[in-house]
């Protein structure tokens, strides 16, 4: 299968899910090829057909991303370098979980999550710690009873019931002795950070000298600044209570910078974020939703209303996000 039809398959599903999707971001550099809406679930999405073309820089950028849009960054693929993804299991690289087609389709469809998810050494379960110890005190077992059975030390049983995930093989295991499910699913959307490494979200890449001086005055007027790397936007900007956000784009306002402000009006209609494309000179007020601002009147901005009047005013009145 080509990528395009693997994009537009996924697609699909995801409308069929319910979900409102942008525009495909067809411009590089990208580290997402669609967002997606469905209530309060934002994702971003990367689309691959080999997960092992999915680098750390590009899971950096989804990561700080879904961090500053309020999104969970996420990769539907069909294969590494050496096997197919296997259905019903949660991969991740870079940080960033990484689901088959079917996997995908019975989350967002069927609404039914993952039960394993792949880690170094194997193929991991949640265990509901709490299931799993009532179930050997109405047993009437002892740790190291259940030890026995299983084959493992008393101290593995007493991590099992802490909270530690087991092998695939130990909870099938568990499930028989007890005639009972222990396990819990895969929280993809909310609880991914459960089941890896619990790193901290990776630090902004450098301002582009090019766009300093729209940092500056962004950053002048209220906002909190985060520079991009692989995205259709240059910046993300918070105000002080994070209730706001907005996209910015830079350069002169060719074929190319239309496309992007296209590609920012579609997701920020996703995500609910302003955009606006700064320009040295301006021939309209708008591409669809995105604002079109030249440099000196953005640099005579003195305050985050005064900015978000002007975009609004510029942008379709029917369009904005509310």
């Amino acid at each position: 299968m080509s990528r395009s039809a693997l994009v537009g398959n996924v697609t699909a599903m995801l409308e069929d899910a319910g979900f409102v999707v942008s525009d495909r971001c067809a411009i590089r550099p990208k580290s997402f090829d669609v967002a997606a809406r469905r209530g309060e679930d934002v994702l971003l999405v990367k689309i691959l057909g080999n997960i092992d073309a999915f680098d750390a820089q590009t899971g950096a950028e989804m990561r700080r991303l879904g961090e500053y849009l309020g999104a969970t960054p996420i990769v539907i693929g069909l294969r590494t370098r050496d096997e197919e993804l296997k259905p019903g299991v949660t991969y991740f690289r870079h940080g960033v979980p990484v689901l088959s087609p079917d996997t995908a389709l019975d989350l967002f469809v069927e609404e039914v999550s993952p039960l394993i998810y792949a880690a170094p050494g194997g193929l991991y379960v949640n265990i509901d710690s709490e299931v799993l110890e009532d179930a050997r005190e109405d047993r009437d077992w002892s740790l190291g009873q259940l030890a026995n059975e299983l084959g493992v030390s008393r101290r593995t049983v007493s991590k099992y019931e802490d909270g530690m995930d087991a092998s695939v093989e130990v909870a099938a295991e568990l499930e028989d002795l007890f005639d009972a499910p222990l396990t819990a699913p895969v929280d993809v959307l909310e609880g991914t950070d459960d089941v890896r490494d619990d790193e901290p979200t990776p630090e902004d890449p450098d301002v582009d000298p090019a766009d300093e001086q729209i940092v500056t005055v962004l950053t002048r007027v209220g906002f909190d600044v985060h520079p991009t790397a692989r995205a259709p936007f240059k910046t993300v900007s918070e105000n002080e209570r994070r209730e706001e956000e907005m996209l910015t784009g830079h350069s002169d306002l060719t074929k190319t910078a239309e496309k992007r402000a296209r590609i920012m009006s579609s997701v920020g209609k996703v995500t609910r974020t302003r955009s606006v494309y700064v320009v040295d000179d301006a021939s309209r007020d708008s591409v669809e939703d995105t604002a079109i601002l030249e440099r000196d009147e953005m640099a005579n901005i003195d305050a985050a209303d005064e900015l978000r009047d002007l975009i609004l005013e510029r942008a379709d009145p029917d369009e904005h996000p509310a």
